[in-house]
C-alpha cells in the first residue's frame, strides 16, 4: 500500500552487497533490492554513490569496458522495473562530451527519467576524484542518447521529478560531496519546490565523522524543510586505506527519523515520510517564502511520472512505519524530559522576572487551589522572585474554599504555601457567592454554569482587589489546554495581570510538577516532595460542584475529555496544521486501544471522533477569551496568545471543519 492520502510516502535506501568493478554482479543485487522495496510497497528506493561500478574503482573508471557495461546494467534495471512502482536512484559513471561524470540515474517503470551528474568533486584529504570526475555546475538541462532501448533523457542538476498525481512528491537530487559545500545544490532544488532530496553517497568512516554527518544532513533537512534521504556506501567499499560503514540518513525537516548506523548489518532503511508536514512548514515560514524570489524557475526542468494512486485506508494505520509521538509536548526520554523541563521553568520564571522588574513591583497574589495549575504558578512565582532578590513571603497565596472545596485540595493547598515560603491568605467566598445569587435570581440548588461562574468570578475580584491592596500583580494560573478549549470563565479565572502558565499544555503541566517534586527529594526537602506528589495524584478538577462523600466529584476530564487526546490535537492543528481526517487517523495510530489519562475510558475509534469533534466546537466557539488574554512568556512552539503565534477571529465560522469530521463520520460508522 502507498501513503499518498494523507502526505505519507514510503521511501527507503539500501546499501547492498557489491563486488567493486563487477557490474553484472552489482546489477543483480541491486535488481534484488528494487524487488523487495516492491515487495515492501516502497515509492522511492535511493542507492550509495556509483552503485553500479562501486566507488572504489579508480583508475578502472577510465577503462572502456567498464562505461560500456554501465550503461548495460542500467538498461538491465530499467527493464526489471517496468512491472514495478518502485523509483530507483541508482550511481553510475556516465560519459558525456568527452568528459566523465559521477551520476545518479532515476529509473522508474523501464525509463531512466533523469542523469543528474555530481555538481562538487572532492580533491582532498583521502579523495582524488578529479583524477577521474569532471565537475558539473552548468544550470543547462540537456536530452542526452543512451541506448537504443532507453532513448534519450534529462541531464543537468536542476531537474525536479514530479508525480502528476499528487503535487507534494517533488524529487531532487545531489550525489555526496554537494551536501559538504557551503551552498549545496539541495538548497537551490528545495527553493524551487523539491521536497525530497535524494543523496547517494560514498562517505568513508573516520572518528567522529557520524556525529558530523548526522548534523550536517539533519541540518540540510532543516534549514531546506526538506525530506532528506542519505544513502552512503557500505563495507564492501572498504579497500587499501579506506573503510566504509554505510552510515544512512533519513532525515525530516531536521529530525532523523531512520538511521542505519555505522557497520549496521541492516542491508535496507524503510521508512515513511510526511510530505505535508514539508509542505505546511514552508507555508508558515514566510522568510522562506522569500528567499525563494532570490532563485529563477526557468533555470529547472521538471520531470514528471505517476506514482499508482493506491489511497490510504481510513483504517490502515498499523501499516504505517512511521513514529508520531503521543505526547509530543512532553520528551519520552527521560534526561531529555529532565532538561526540557529546566528549561520551561526558566522562561516562565524570567519571563514573570522581567515584569516585576519593569514596573518595580515587589509582590504577587495568586489563588492557590491545591490543584496543578496554581501550583506550578506558585512554584514559579517563587523562582521568579528569587531572581529578583524579592523575599518569597512577599508572594500571597490565597486559599478560597467554596462549595466544591475537598478537604484533600485545601490541605495541599495550605501545606504548598508553607513548604514554598508564601504568605497564605483564606478567603472564604461561601457568604459572597450566596449574596451574589441572591441578587441576581439564582438558585443554590441550580448546579449550572452560572452556578459555577459566580464563584470563578468571585475569587478573582479576591485576587484583583487584594493585588491592589498589597500593590501586587495578580499571577495567572490557567494553562495552554484550558484556553484552547475554553475551560475558564471569562472575566474570571481567564483574566490576570500576567499568565505564568500560559503557553504550558496540561500535559507538560504534570511534568513541570513532577520535575519540582525530584527537585525537592534531591535537596531533602522531603515535606514539599510528598505534597506536590499528592497533588499530582488528586483528579483534575475546577472544584466548583459539591462533593460526593468528601471526594471530588467534578472531574474536568470526565466533562471536556482526556487532556493527554486533546494536547495531541492542539500540536497536530496549531503545529501542522493537518485537517481533521488526518488527525483522527494519526490519533488512532496512537491511541486505540489504549486506557484514557484521567478517565476510566479505553480508546475506541468512537471516543477518538466524538472528543475530537468536540475540540473543534471548543475551540473555535472560545476564540473571544483567547482574544484579550493577559501576557504570559511563549516557551514552546505553540502559544494562543494574539499578540504572538495565534491571530485568529473570534467570529470565525467552524463549518469546513465540521463538513471534514461530517465527511469522516459516514465513512467510520454509517
Amino acid at each position: 500500500m502507498v501513503f499518498m492520502k494523507y502526505g505519507f510516502l514510503r521511501v527507503a535506501l539500501a546499501s547492498p552487497s557489491l563486488k567493486v568493478a563487477d557490474t553484472i554482479y552489482n546489477t543483480n543485487e541491486i535488481i534484488n533490492y528494487i524487488h523487495k522495496a516492491d515487495e515492501n510497497s516502497v515509492r522511492l528506493l535511493v542507492f550509495p554513490e556509483l552503485t553500479i561500478t562501486g566507488y572504489t574503482c579508480q583508475d578502472l573508471f577510465l577503462q572502456r569496458a567498464i562505461l560500456k557495461e554501465s550503461l548495460t546494467a542500467l538498461e538491465k534495471i530499467a527493464e526489471a522495473t517496468k512491472n514495478l512502482d518502485v523509483m530507483a536512484a541508482v550511481g553510475l559513471p556516465f560519459e558525456k562530451d568527452s568528459r566523465l561524470y559521477n551520476i545518479a540515474a532515476f529509473v522508474y517503470q523501464g525509463q531512466v527519467l533523469a542523469l543528474v551528474p555530481k555538481s562538487y568533486i572532492p580533491n582532498y584529504g583521502e579523495f582524488y576524484e578529479q583524477r577521474w570526475f569532471t565537475p558539473y555546475r552548468d544550470n543547462k538541462v540537456d536530452f542526452v542518447p543512451l541506448t537504443p532501448a532507453l532513448g534519450e533523457t534529462a541531464f543537468g542538476t536542476n531537474i525536479i521529478l514530479e508525480d502528476e498525481n499528487d503535487p507534494l512528491i517533488k524529487i531532487a537530487c545531489e550525489i555526496c560531496e554537494d551536501a559538504w559545500v557551503p551552498l549545496s545544490p539541495s538548497t537551490s532544488h528545495s527553493l524551487m519546490g523539491a521536497t525530497i532530496i535524494a543523496n547517494l553517497s560514498a562517505s568513508n568512516e573516520i572518528v567522529g565523522k557520524a556525529d558530523y554527518r548526522r548534523t550536517l544532513i539533519s541540518g540540510l533537512s532543516a534549514k531546506s524543510i526538506n525530506i532528506y534521504i542519505y544513502s552512503n556506501a557500505g563495507h564492501d567499499e572498504s579497500t587499501q586505506d579506506l573503510v566504509f560503514s554505510g552510515h544512512s540518513l533519513i532525515c525530516q525537516n531536521g529530525s532523523i527519523l531512520a538511521e542505519k548506523k555505522p557497520f549496521d548489518n541492516k542491508d535496507m532503511l524503510i521508512q515513511d515520510v510526511d510530505l505535508e508536514i514539508i509542505e505546511q512548514e514552508r507555508l508558515k515560514t514566510k522568510s522562506y517564502a522569500s528567499n525563494c524570489q532570490d532563485f529563477s524557475n526557468d533555470n529547472y526542468t521538471h520531470i514528471f511520472f505517476t506514482f499508482e494512486d493506491n489511497e490510504l485506508s481510513i483504517k490502515s494505520f498499523e501499516e504505517l512505519n512511521y513514529n508520531i509521538d503521543p505526547h509530543p509536548f512532553v520528551p519520552s526520554d527521560d534526561q531529555k524530559k529532565a532538561e526540557r523541563c529546566k528549561s520551561v521553568i526558566e522562561m516562565q520564571a524570567e519571563g514573570l522576572a522581567k515584569r516585576l522588574r519593569h514596573i518595580n513591583c515587589k509582590s504577587a497574589v495568586l489563588g492557590l487551589s491545591g490543584g496543578l495549575d496554581s501550583t506550578l504558578a506558585l512554584l514559579v512565582t517563587a523562582e521568579a522572585f528569587d531572581k529578583c532578590g524579592i523575599p518569597r513571603e512577599n508572594i500571597l497565596a490565597v486559599t478560597m474554599p467554596c462549595f466544591g472545596t475537598t478537604e484533600r485540595t485545601y490541605n495541599n493547598a495550605l501545606l504548598l504555601a508553607k513548604e514554598t515560603g508564601a504568605s497564605l491568605k483564606e478567603v472564604n467566598i461561601k457568604k459572597a457567592v450566596l449574596q451574589h445569587f441572591e441578587d441576581i435570581g439564582q438558585s443554590s440548588d441550580l448546579h449550572d454554569v452560572t452556578y459555577e461562574n459566580c464563584q470563578a468570578r468571585e475569587r478573582t475580584q479576591v485576587l484583583m482587589d487584594l493585588a491592589n491592596k498589597n500593590n501586587g500583580l495578580v499571577i495567572g494560573t490557567g494553562d495552554l489546554s484550558e484556553l484552547a478549549l475554553g475551560w475558564c470563565t471569562y472575566n474570571g479565572d481567564q483574566m490576570s495581570m500576567y499568565g505564568v502558565n500560559s503557553s504550558i499544555p496540561k500535559t507538560l503541566v504534570r511534568h513541570l510538577v513532577a520535575y519540582f517534586s525530584a527537585e525537592s527529594l534531591k535537596k531533602g526537602r522531603n515535606e514539599l516532595h510528598s505534597v506536590l506528589d499528592d497533588i499530582l495524584a488528586t483528579p483534575v478538577s475546577p472544584e466548583l460542584i459539591p462533593p460526593e462523600n468528601g471526594n471530588i466529584s467534578q472531574k474536568t476530564e470526565d466533562i471536556v475529555g482526556p487532556y493527554e487526546l486533546h494536547d495531541f490535537i492542539l500540536y497536530q492543528v496549531l503545529r501542522r496544521g493537518f485537517n481533521p481526517e488526518k488527525i483522527y487517523f494519526l490519533a488512532c495510530k496512537v491511541f486505540l486501544g489504549k486506557k484514557a489519562d484521567g478517565t476510566e475510558e479505553i480508546y475506541t475509534e468512537e471516543i477518538i471522533y466524538k472528543w475530537l469533534k468536540s475540540f473543534y466546537k471548543r475551540f473555535f466557539s472560545q476564540q473571544f477569551k483567547r482574544s484579550c488574554m493577559p501576557d504570559g512568556a511563549k516557551v514552546g512552539s505553540i502559544n494562543l496568545s494574539p499578540r504572538g503565534d495565534w491571530r485568529m477571529p473570534s467570529d470565525a465560522s467552524n463549518s469546513v471543519w465540521m463538513a471534514d469530521l461530517e465527511k469522516l463520520e459516514q465513512k467510520l460508522f454509517n
